[in-house]
């Protein structure tokens, strides 16, 4: 087989729906659109219909195909009407992306049982609640799924200022190590896809220039990454073929952040 065909054929998506939680913001924006770009079509899952609307005029642009659905990632009846909605409009789901997050750059004597528990209900509770709700199709229905839940470098070695979100995170890498293991026989791959520092969000909040200064110091690449850097690794985790055998893995990308120490 011709080398372009094998990557065409390895990396295709055509026929198959992807439902992102969180595709109306910058990272899982841009993985939504390179899912698109593969040929799946997309459900962008949030708040902002605004948001939305400007990605999936991109999407449509490029020849995919894409809607918007609202959605309460914490709620666990919003999450089960988008499931709903999302087989409705396509009549099949293969592959989740649960990627809302928030976060709070309090110190840690000063964190309320308040911000504490709406991160880990966000970050932390979302993603269990959704691989709930998804599974229970994903079982059912025999579907040979991908899962792909979005971590942090701070789910994997300390990051200061950031101690509720973290500890959120870190639950979010193991319970897919744990649905991994659980759902491999049936055939449903769960893994963690890692971002190092892009410009997400959430990041911007917790940012001033010591910070950017420490962390560009402490990245190989010494810059951030580009929402679309994470392209490429959702395709791989997403692709039945190209990512068969890859379950309850950690894929970093993380600029190299990760291999520095002084």
């Amino acid at each position: 087989m011709p080398a372009r065909a094998l990557l065409h054929d390895l990396f295709d998506l055509t026929g198959q729906v992807a439902v992102v939680i969180g595709g109306t913001g910058e990272l899982c924006g841009a993985m939504a659109e390179g899912l698109a770009g593969a040929g799946a079509r997309v459900v962008l899952a949030g708040r902002s219909e605004a948001k939305a609307a400007a990605r999936l005029e991109r999407i449509r642009a490029g020849g995919g195909e894409g809607c918007f659905v609202a959605v309460e990632a914490a709620s666990r009846e919003s999450l089960v009407a988008l499931r709903e909605e999302s087989l409705a409009r396509y009549g099949r789901i293969d592959i989740l992306v649960n990627g809302a997050g928030i976060n709070a750059a309090t110190p840690f004597l000063e964190i309320s049982d308040a911000e504490y528990a709406r991160i880990f209900e966000v970050n932390t509770g979302a993603v269990f609640r959704a691989c709930q709700v998804f599974g229970e199709y994903f079982v059912r229905e025999k579907v040979r799924a991908s899962i792909i839940n979005v971590g942090s470098m701070s789910g994997l070695v300390p990051l200061s200022r950031v101690f509720s979100y973290s500890m959120s995170k870190a639950a979010v890498h193991n319970l897919s190590r744990n649905l991994a293991r659980e759902w491999a026989p049936l055939g449903i791959r769960v893994n963690t896809l890692v971002p190092g520092f892009f410009p997400a969000e959430q990041n911007r909040q917790v940012l001033n220039a010591e910070r950017v200064e420490n962390i560009l110091r402490h990245t190989a690449a010494g810059r951030f990454g580009e929402a679309e850097e994470l392209v490429g690794a959702t395709l791989l985790l997403a692709s039945a073929r190209a990512g068969s055998f890859l379950n309850g893995m950690e894929l970093v990308v993380d600029g190299g952040y990760s291999a520095m120490t002084i």
